[in-house]
């Protein structure tokens, strides 16, 4: 082999350690770093120069029960497979792999070792952090607060279910409340003492997902991890978005509900569990099959029973005693003594759409609450400027479909552009006039202009004959 094909040789080697989805550091004999790749820089967060050619211990931080397994294999010359590692870098971040690591040797002698670590940092704190642990579920049906039909429905459905150990599939735009009604249903039921686990299936990547539903079989040097599955054996597993899992997760985790058993990542084990599966969708499920989101076979195994929540535009009934409800939190949150919201902002209430549903009608009543003084009512003023901004477009665009003469209607004459705008711009301030009783001081600050710019247009357009100040 000649110099220029070793040379060629040594660069295809490097781009194949610098792409590859794994972590890879080798040391040498004297403990010193020779390869440390792209994916272990982004693993450990540091730079290459703050690893490189230094020696593992003054880089890396071991605990009193950890050791580097790269030394280990160093010294033992003996293969350390699938270990979790826990260990700090050089800034005091934690760090837990999963690592793989093996000799190196030349004439039978040993020259180095080599390390291949997975991340599943994010996993450890996942557990740590995220997972609902018995006792935890805040919410019983009392908490859901709403007179209307299509909610008391929901409600009426949610408490049948508290009967059986049947899946239960909620469906439910976001902000609808779905947590609230999964919580209700477990602490409804004959699990209610035992433990509830819930789980975003969006969080996380498949390859940590899997590990965290199903757990970690033990193997040599490592201890066995119980995925959610087995932790919540005799109580009740939420998996929310349950569409976020590709296909062959939805299979496995299909095959589990079926056969009521699990078995470990890496083991051969089955192991039986007596889980009560609920499931959220934030969009209609027909729709996600359609589009390949979630597998049919799943569908039909998780909808035994189905919980359709209303969005609040359909609801708006409630939106009062929601509204008195956030207001008296937040009171109490903050030492406040708000009473009221004044009939203005009702009005602004019942037109807006509520794209972000009961959660967005919470931010904007706690957001217009730390924009008060020692006011007891709550005024347009208070609202938050992008709530204001969003609630006068909303309004406008349904109230500009009722302009004669509009582009979408066929049998209209097309106008050209200026009459089309000046029609526009009279009937939208008309309306708002009238919505605000035709005072312009407060109309003006409704459409974001001054009081001088909207004297102007009155007058331009020919516009109510009856304003006042």
């Amino acid at each position: 082999m000649t110099a220029k094909d070793l040379e060629s040789l040594l660069t295809i080697y490097k781009e194949v350690v610098e792409k590859i989805d794994l972590g890879i550091h080798v040391i040498d004999s004297n403990e010193r770093t020779v390869i440390y790749n792209k994916k272990m820089r982004e693993i450990e967060d540091m730079d290459i120069d703050d690893v490189l050619d230094k020696n593992v211990m003054d880089v890396f931080h071991f605990g009193p029960a950890e050791e580097s397994t790269l030394l280990q294999v160093l010294n033992s010359g003996e293969t350390i497979p699938n270990v979790k590692q826990t260990y700090s870098n050089n800034k005091g971040q934690e760090i837990t792999t999963i690592n793989h690591t093996f000799p190196i040797r030349e004439n039978g002698v040993v020259i180095g070792a080599v390390e291949i670590a997975k991340d599943i940092t994010k996993l450890e704190k996942m557990i740590q952090e995220n997972v609902y642990k018995k006792g935890d579920t805040r919410y019983t049906f009392d908490q859901i607060l709403g007179n209307s039909a299509a909610l008391n429905e929901a409600i009426e459905t949610s408490k049948r279910a508290t009967r059986t150990t049947s899946s239960v599939l909620i469906v439910g735009e976001i902000g609808t409340g779905k947590e609230l009604f999964a919580h209700s249903i477990h602490n409804g039921s004959s699990r209610a003492d035992n433990a509830f686990l819930s789980q975003n299936c969006a969080a996380l990547p498949d390859t940590l997902m899997e590990t965290l539903l199903f757990g970690t079989a033990e193997q040599a040097g490592t201890e066995g991890r119980p995925g959610l599955f087995e932790q919540a054996n005799g109580g009740t597993l939420l998996l929310d978005e349950i569409d976020s899992l590709s296909p062959a997760l939805q299979t496995k985790l299909l095959k589990v509900i079926q056969e009521k058993k699990v078995q470990r990542e890496g083991g051969t084990e089955d192991l039986f569990v007596d889980v009560r599966i609920l499931a959220t969708i934030s969009e209609d499920p027909i729709d996600a099959i359609a589009a390949g989101k979630l597998r049919k076979d799943l569908y039909y195994r998780l909808s035994v029973v189905s919980i359709f929540i209303p969005p609040l535009r359909e609801r708006k009934e409630d939106i009062d005693l929601l509204t008195s409800s956030f207001i008296e939190k937040y009171n109490h949150l903050f030492g406040m003594k708000v009473a009221f919201i004044d009939e203005e902002v009702k009005s602004y209430f019942q037109e807006y759409n509520w794209p972000g549903n009961i959660r967005e009608l919470e931010h904007v009543i706690e957001g217009a609450m730390n924009l008060m003084g020692h006011e007891d009512t709550i005024s347009f003023d208070h609202l938050p400027i992008q709530f204001r901004h969003k609630s006068s477009s909303s309004g406008g665009s349904n109230d500009l479909e009722k302009i004669e003469g509009l582009l979408y209607q066929p049998d209209k004459a097309i106008l050209p552009l200026d009459d089309y705008i000046h029609e526009a711009e009279t009937y939208y301030i008309t309306k708002a006039l009238q919505h605000h009783d035709f005072n312009v001081t407060k109309t003006a600050k409704a459409l974001g202009m001054s009081r001088q710019n909207l004297q102007y247009r009155i007058r331009k357009y020919n516009i109510g004959k009856n304003t006042h100040s």
